[in-house]
């Protein structure tokens, strides 16, 4: 379960760099730190890598699939976060990269779940779960179209994201992997519950072996 630790890292450097990125304000502090405006960029490598800020309402990369299901998309987080946590337990003696690709997911899932859920009430535009996911991450790599749409640049994203997308690559590239080990690990499991202990064993022949001679005829 220490991979949790790698989660607990992702979910930290997420938010630092979005709260750096949208600013913050803690009035009984009297702390004000202003970040970006909307829409403001930031050129970091010329025109092929920015830090453009957006919000967006719905999901990752986004993605706005509509403020009806804004909630929904909330409430399956926590549920998805939950079980991760659950499967990483019961994984826990399985590959490294297994529990690792798990580990960046649930770090990313958690990371965008903190913005849509707490970030309304934070910045007091919306209630909870209905707040808007922050991203920065701004990538000229190659034009292409998904949902319909067509894109010049890779969309805006930020490290949540990121941490999701490696997860799953991580997942796809030791796939075969974690299959050997899983059924190993079942191997062991129906190897150790068929073994009978030798002492079992010695028993039973002892026994087996007072009753033959319970049954043999005597000569006198």
């Amino acid at each position: 379960m220490r991979v949790l630790f790698v989660s607990l890292a992702i979910v930290l450097i997420d938010q630092i760099t979005k709260l750096a990125v949208k600013g913050f304000s803690i009035p009984a502090f009297k702390i004000h730190y202003y970040g970006m405006y909307e829409g403001e960029r930031i050129h970091v490598l010329g025109n092929f890598f920015r830090i453009t800020f957006i919000e967006n309402p719905g999901m990752a990369f986004g993605f706005d699939p509509g403020i009806h299901f804004k909630l929904w998309i909330s409430i399956f987080s926590i549920i998805a976060s939950i079980g991760l946590v659950v499967y990483i337990y019961y994984v826990r003696k399985q590959s490294l990269s297994l529990k690792l690709a798990l580990a960046f997911i649930l770090g990313g899932a958690i990371g965008n779940l903190i913005d849509r859920m707490f970030y309304g009430i934070f910045y007091g535009y919306a209630p909870v779960f209905y707040g808007r996911v922050v991203d920065f991450l701004d990538f000229d790599f190659f034009h292409f179209s998904m949902f319909g749409k067509t894109f010049d640049r890779w969309p805006i994203f930020n490290i949540a994201d990121a941490a999701v997308t490696i997860g799953v690559i991580i997942l796809i590239f030791f796939y075969r992997q974690n299959q050997k080990d899983e059924v190993i690990t079942d191997d062991n499991i129906t190897v150790e519950n068929t073994e009978v202990p030798e002492t079992a064993n010695s028993e039973n022949e002892q026994e087996s072996d007072g009753e033959t001679d319970k049954g043999k005829e005597i000569s006198l």
